[in-house]
């Protein structure tokens, strides 16, 4: 996801007069589930610098990400701005700070030149920050009719869901990190049945109108609104994600030599960048190896293919004789129930992700093989619509009909337009409270250290 810098300013509601939709508030005390996504959020942003020393933490680890100290101090400075003054209506901890970690003022690259907190005043700042966080959340109002950002807890939820995506871009500079391993994780679940190794098959949707988005999920961020309909015609989906091995056939094939297969800013991208394989792997004799978080590794042919850009994506459904599909058929491949007539929260139903549903939340380094967590299986049959590895879609990033932009622009509207390219479903490294089956993410369709696979679709009757 593109960084976006949090600035409080007349907040309006988002529009809400559109479609019904199933996705409500989750059961629970609203108040108790605003702690434990903070509290969660933040034992995984200490977990993911607590095992490095402060040469390894303001290191920058490569020009596409900032470093590990940034996002440390930064995540805190967010949550001062949002719940400590806007929420709180306090002075705020640290206000001459903002300069340093706002997000648009300095790029990546050039980060490691600001004046950043070290490691050890950073774990300061956010922990002093989060005591009047947590004094601003008892204090607040969130009644209905209350004042919009506080209405449900929506501003508490929000910086939670911003410490996770935090927390990913995190892992993902771990996993370009030289060096040592330093994390670790047990293995995720193996499917039930092998024959998911080798022919994976596709699953039908019906065509016909479903609602999109939301209106009434009280966490969702601006991009996910309004709920609408969007009448989608009939298509065929790949029942799970491509895998590695059906990409290494891909590669066999002279895929990346071949220009037929790409579009001409991905030809001109491959041939620049002289990619001949996803990022992190490389050929040792006749096998495929990668290097994970620290260790290298037989590339395992079963798992969904990841680290690949939207370029490699789009070439590779091409040469498969499929596409990518459209945002509006991947929603309703995973959320769409033909029995109801309902557009669900998830694949399974509306109850939260357990670990018998999919692969999120850092369990598991690694996504699960393909066909794995059937308990998470959509009504149409697909498997693993949530978790494992974001899905680059065909979609460019546009706001929904009737969209507002809530609580400030830079979350979502100036990243509008054919540059980004939206991912649906989370990967292995998303927590369950930034990941929903409404829940857009883009990018760049260059970008590849993003824990990023796919599925190919194709028209039904014939066709693409």
């Amino acid at each position: 996801m593109s960084e976006h810098a949090a600035a409080p300013a007349n907040a309006q509601p988002p529009a809400g007069n559109a479609p019904a939709d199933s996705a409500g508030t989750p059961q629970g005390d609203a108040r108790e589930r605003a702690v434990e996504a903070l509290e969660r959020a933040r034992r995984r942003t200490l977990a993911l610098t607590d095992c490095l020393d402060e040469s390894e933490l303001t290191a920058q680890h490569s020009k596409l990400m900032s470093p590990l100290a940034w996002d440390l101090a930064h995540v805190g400075n967010q949550e001062d701005i949002w719940l400590v003054r806007a929420a709180g209506g306090g002075p705020g901890v640290r206000p001459d700070l903002d300069s340093v970690y706002d997000a648009f003022q300095t790029p990546r690259a050039d980060r490691p030149g600001l004046p950043m907190l070290s490691p050890d005043e950073a774990r300061a700042y956010i922990a002093e920050v989060r005591r009047r966080a947590f004094d601003s959340l008892a204090a607040a109002p969130w009644d209905a009719g209350a004042d919009p950002l506080l209405e449900e807890g929506f501003v508490f939820g929000m910086v939670a869901q911003h410490e996770q995506q935090h927390d990913e871009t995190m892992l993902a500079t771990h996993q370009l990190r030289r060096g040592h391993a330093v994390l670790d994780a047990p293995d995720p679940p193996a499917p039930m049945s092998r024959a998911w190794d080798e022919d994976h098959g596709e699953v039908h949707v019906p065509g016909g109108p479903f609602t999109m988005g939301t209106s009434t999920e009280p966490w969702a961020l601006d991009n996910e609104r309004p709920a609408h309909t969007v009448d989608v015609p009939p298509f065929d989906l790949d029942a799970v994600p491509v895998t590695n091995g059906a990409y290494q056939r891909f590669i066999e094939d002279g895929g990346y030599r071949d220009a037929r297969w790409w579009h001409p800013e991905g030809w001109a991208y491959v041939r620049k960048a002289d990619l001949s394989a996803p990022l992190f792997w490389r050929r040792d004799g006749g096998m495929w190896m990668r290097r994970r978080f620290g260790y290298t590794e037989r590339v395992p042919s079963a798992e969904p293919v990841m680290h690949v850009s939207w370029y490699e994506a789009d070439a590779y459904a091409r040469w498969a004789g499929r596409r990518l599909p459209t945002e509006a058929e991947w929603e309703k491949a995973a959320r769409w129930d033909p029995e109801t007539g309902v557009s669900r929260r998830y694949p399974w139903g509306d109850e939260p992700p357990g670990e018998g549903h999919a692969n999120l939340g850092q369990r598991h380094l690694r996504p699960a093989p393909a066909g794995a967590y059937p308990a998470g299986a959509a009504p149409c049959g697909a498997r693993q619509l949530i978790g494992d590895v974001w899905e680059w879609t065909s979609s460019d990033f546009t706001g929904y009909p009737g969209f507002r932009a809530f609580p400030y622009r830079e979350y979502s509207e100036v990243f509008f337009g054919s540059d980004h390219k939206v991912l649906r479903g989370g990967s292995f490294g998303t927590d369950a409270v930034a990941c929903r089956g409404t829940f857009r993410n883009w990018d760049l369709p260059v970008r590849r250290q993003i824990f990023a696979g796919f599925r190919t679709a194709r028209s039904s009757g014939g066709g693409l």
